[in-house]
């Protein structure tokens, strides 16, 4: 029996992934975990063979979340379950040490498949992804930070000129958790884990510079 571990903020994700493994008849699941927090707190007190990991909760996320776990228990297989279909972070979820990849649409029987492959060692990454990261669209010759959507580069402006989340949220009108995710996303693609090494990364690439924010009424 494949035992494990779902890591989603979102209550109604982690009910339909019940639902959908409930139909098979080798995996369980035996844990529950709503941010980074309560994942590395089920890890440490809980045997598990398999972590199904969103990349983006609340707390410790992300690349900061995998290398985490794999320092706790370095076998215990992580495959990540994410919205993001981005080929930068899927690498760096992969080369920071989970086996696999898998986006929220997939068809149930793809994610079952990965779970089994991950769980019994191999590694999985969804066709498509692996076939974006290939290819990577063009996109060699770019600075990491030319591969930020313009929400997500208008948020790093906002961050490296001092603003704070919840001033971000209002500005924007937007939530702070949404705001956080963009933070979160943004710093995965320039491979950067602290806002210190954020604003760094702004002052080398000659981007540190307080702009207007549009008015987004």
């Amino acid at each position: 029996m494949i035992r494990i571990l779902i890591a989603d903020d979102h209550g109604i994700m982690r009910g339909g992934l019940k639902q959908i493994v409930a139909l098979t008849t080798d995996i369980v699941v035996v844990g529950e975990a709503s941010d980074g927090e309560q994942t590395l707190a089920q890890v440490r007190n809980q045997e598990f063979d398999l972590i199904l990991l969103d990349m983006s909760m609340p707390g410790i996320s992300g690349i900061e979340l995998i290398q985490r776990l794999r320092h706790l228990q370095p076998a215990l297989p992580i495959l990540i379950l994410s919205m993001s279909n981005e080929r930068q972070i899927v690498s760096r979820a992969i080369k920071s040490g989970a086996a696999g990849y898998v986006t929220k649409d997939v068809h149930p029987e793809v994610l079952l498949s990965a779970i089994r492959k991950v769980a019994a060692g191999g590694r999985f990454v969804d066709t498509v992804l692996l076939e974006d990261m290939l290819f990577m669209k063009g996109s060699y010759n770019l600075a990491p930070h030319e591969l930020l959507s313009d929400r997500e580069s208008q948020i790093f402006q906002m961050l490296v000129s001092g603003r704070q989340i919840s001033e971000i949220a209002a500005m924007l009108h937007l939530s702070p958790k949404t705001v956080s995710t963009y933070k979160t996303r943004l710093m995965q693609k320039l491979e950067i884990n602290n806002s210190a090494d954020l604003v760094r990364y702004a002052i080398q690439h000659g981007l540190a510079q307080v702009v207007p924010v549009p008015d987004q009424s």
